[in-house]
């Protein structure tokens, strides 16, 4: 995993740019809500384009080790609110893989 401070301040892509450090999602230069979580998670995909992120390792991103929750509508969540953020139009970039896959059960991956 690239570690934040080898990133760019700001990444682009499509009509959207990433303000890592200053935790702002914009589309065509307007700032958009988005929650922590689905930040988070925007996050860790876009450390690591084009690679899957398992839901292990969202929750580790996302939790402590300490932290018990209702992990997979917690997740589903997150990405539910980062896909409602992206809008409709980048929905394909943002992928939900199937259980077969040899890494994990279900994994997350920005194509």
């Amino acid at each position: 995993m690239s570690p934040l401070s080898e990133l760019p301040r700001v990444l682009r892509f499509g009509l959207f740019e990433v303000d890592l450090r200053g935790r702002e999602l914009r589309r065509s230069g307007v700032k958009l809500k988005l929650q922590e979580q689905p930040f988070e998670v925007l996050s860790l995909l876009l450390e690591r384009p084009g690679e899957v992120v398992t839901r292990e390792e969202l929750r580790d991103r996302l939790w402590p080790a300490d932290t018990f929750v209702d992990f997979d509508h917690s997740v589903n969540a997150a990405i539910k609110r980062l896909r409602d953020a992206l809008a409709i139009a980048l929905s394909p970039m943002l992928k939900t893989m199937p259980e077969e896959h040899p890494q994990t059960e279900r994994a997350a991956k920005v194509a």
